[in-house]
């Protein structure tokens, strides 16, 4: 017997395991839409992303310490880079909300999932397959069903579109120079960049800080899990799927949101949740069931 099949058993866990992790991230993320629609009849956004990735990267660099130690120049050049594009993003995808409806935010801002293959394409020289952009048709079409009523183009829904894109190439990024072993310390890094940079943007107006202590309780689960763990995990998950990929797993973040609206949120479930949810299910199910390629393939033309 030869090892090549054993080997092949664990690349697919591996992808598996990478896939699992992606979900529980998205749906962590989801967990949180109630509870920041709630916070934020108290906290400025700002504020509250200043708060939320401050604690979250400064928890994650007094346990891992060493991990951040550990990285090479160029990944922590990489991660303050990645951390960068992650912290203008939520800036601009705030400032577009105050312009624009949630509803058509969250529709725009899912837009990365047709923006991630694009950039992939130009930058990483990935080739996509037929049935790959029909998954993203798909989840596309979905995040539609889901969120839109209707839509103008204007100041927020550009600035929005702008967000988008930076999300996007994040995805990218992550998946060019992402590895299992820096995993970690990328992740503090780019928490901490996030941190510094929603701070900045919040500084000239002063920090206002959650008032009660059910308001704190929220955002150290949105600062630890939704923060802190969700992006270790994103980073570890990328060092092992390709980013198209990445990407529609990733649209399942409105779905898990709808879910937890309705279990925990006390809204009603509607016929389109239940269609615009199956859709991008459908896209995910799809894209699981393509022939593996390497990873690697896709992402080592991406420059420093």
């Amino acid at each position: 017997m030869t090892g090549r099949p054993a080997a092949g058993v664990g690349d697919r866990r591996t992808s598996l395991l990478a896939t699992g992790a992606l979900l529980a991230m998205t749906a962590c993320w989801g967990s949180t839409f109630f509870l920041i629609k709630d916070l934020l009849e108290r906290v400025p956004t700002l504020d509250f992303l200043a708060v939320r990735f401050a604690i979250a990267g400064l928890v994650m660099l007094v346990v891992a310490p060493r991990a951040v130690l550990r990285l090479s120049a160029a990944s922590r050049r990489r991660a303050v880079v990645l951390g960068g594009v992650y912290g203008v993003a939520q800036i601009l995808q705030t400032a577009g909300l105050a312009h624009t409806a949630a509803s058509v935010s969250g529709f725009i801002t899912g837009m990365y999932v047709v923006l991630t293959p694009v950039l992939a394409a130009l930058l990483l020289r990935s080739r996509t397959t037929p049935l790959t952009w029909a998954a993203v048709a798909l989840a596309t079409g979905g995040l539609a069903v889901l969120t839109l009523d209707g839509v103008a183009v204007g100041y927020g829904e550009a600035i929005t579109l702008v967000s988008a894109v930076l999300y996007a190439l994040h995805i990218v990024g992550l998946g060019a120079w992402s590895n299992a072993r820096e995993a970690l310390g990328m992740s503090v890094v780019q928490l901490l960049v996030i941190a510094v940079i929603c701070l900045v943007a919040t500084a000239p107006d002063g920090i206002v800080l959650p008032p009660t202590t059910a308001d704190w309780l929220s955002v150290l689960y949105m600062a630890l899990f939704a923060g802190a763990l969700a992006l270790i995990g994103q980073t570890w998950a990328q060092a092992h799927l390709p980013p198209t990929r990445t990407a529609i797993i990733m649209s399942m973040e409105p779905v898990f949101a709808a879910f937890f609206a309705v279990l925990l949120g006390g809204e009603s479930l509607t016929g389109r949740m239940a269609l615009g949810g199956l859709m991008v299910l459908a896209a995910m199910l799809v894209v699981e069931a393509l022939p593996r390629r390497k990873v690697e393939g896709e992402v080592q033309h991406l420059a420093v």
